[in-house]
Formats: C-alpha cells, structure tokens, sequence
C-alpha cells in the first residue's frame, strides 16, 4: 500500500449484521488487493425516516439511532479515520458477542480506544448531530438511490449496493469477489442480482 493506493469508499449503518460481515470481507480485500479502506457512515434510520414500516422493523431502525448518533460524534470528534476501530470495537460487541444493550456497548466500545465515553453517550440523546447523520445517508443514496440499504460500496467511479454475504470470505477468495463485484458494477446498465437467503449470518 503506497499514498497513491485507491481508496474503496465502505458505507455502513453500524446495526446492520450483513453490513458488518460485508466490512470484514472488505477488510480482506484489503490484504489482497492493491486498494485501501475508508469507512463512511449511513443510517438505516434517515434512509426509512417518515416511511410506513413493519412495526419490528421500526421498532430496530428507531433503536438504531442511538449507535448512530454515537457513531457520527466519534466521527466528528476524532475524525474520519477514526471510525475503522471505532466500528470494529462497536461491531464486535454488537454482532460477534450479541449484545444489543447499545448504551452499555457503547461505552465498553469507548473505554477501549479511549474515548469519552460521557460524552458519546451524552450524543445519542441530542439531535444535534441529526443533520449531519441525514447527509451523511444523503451522500450513500447519491451513489446507488433510496431504494437499497447498506452496506455501500464505492471505488474508482462506481458504487453498488452490497454485496450480502452471509459468511466472511478470507483470502483470495475475498478478492476475486470484489473484481466480480466491480466488473458488474463498471457495466453502466447493470442494476441488480439477487436471490433468496437460505442462511443466516454467522461472523467468525
């Protein structure tokens, strides 16, 4: 990796478990390819704020503001490159460990990179950092529309949605999905492959 190594852009709501699993695959990418990860946030929140939702679905997008908030202070605070350990350490305990008891994690979360966990904590009861959250999904949507979640990726003039794994891919294999990835994206008529999930996420 040199200062002229291309930055993928890795867009992520921090409650999102596929959007974590797709992060570690980028991760991998990484160590085998000739790319460099910057780590952006969007917000499953601002992305469905005003629509009409399944109630359990609301229920989780409403919750997930507060990680949100906090993800968005850290950023502010500590800036950009600061959200890499800082999604990993809240990741790791959100998703591998379980634990959804976001204001407890967030704290563990804090302690551990040292960062002032009053304050982070202090964020998620304000909307003062709500428009910048809102721009944050707006650059996201820019790339790929409203109509897709997270995670987002971006790289060298093409971005797409996905892609949805249920398991991390390590090595090689992890590279040759990101060429196959951006080969379809590069296509400029290409929106959209899919099909129905038969497993759940599983994050070792």
């Amino acid at each position: 990796m040199t200062e002229n190594t291309p930055t993928v852009g890795f867009y992520f709501d921090p409650t999102c478990p596929f959007a974590w699993i797709t992060s570690r695959w980028i991760l991998e990418v990484e160590k085998v390819r000739d790319v460099k990860v910057e780590f952006k946030q969007m917000s499953l929140y601002m992305l469905n704020e005003g629509r009409d939702l399944d109630p359990d679905y609301r229920k989780h997008t409403d919750a997930g503001l507060v990680p949100g908030r906090a993800t968005m202070y850290v950023r502010e605070t500590y800036g950009p490159e600061a959200l890499a350990d800082w999604y990993t350490a809240l990741g790791t305990r959100i998703h591998n460990e379980g634990d959804k008891d976001y204001p407890a994690v967030l704290r563990a979360a804090a302690d551990q990179l040292g960062h002032d966990a009053d304050a982070i904590l202090a964020a998620t009861e304000s909307d003062a950092l709500d428009a910048k959250l809102r721009q944050a999904q707006k650059e996201a949507e820019d790339l790929v529309g409203n109509d897709v979640g997270t995670p987002v990726v971006a790289f060298d003039g093409v971005a797409f949605f996905g892609p949805v794994l249920t398991r991390i891919p390590r090595g090689e294999t992890a590279g040759e999905i990101f060429d196959a990835s951006l080969a379809l994206a590069r296509y400029p008529y290409f929106y959209e492959i899919k099909r129905a999930r038969d497993t759940t996420p599983q994050f070792d």
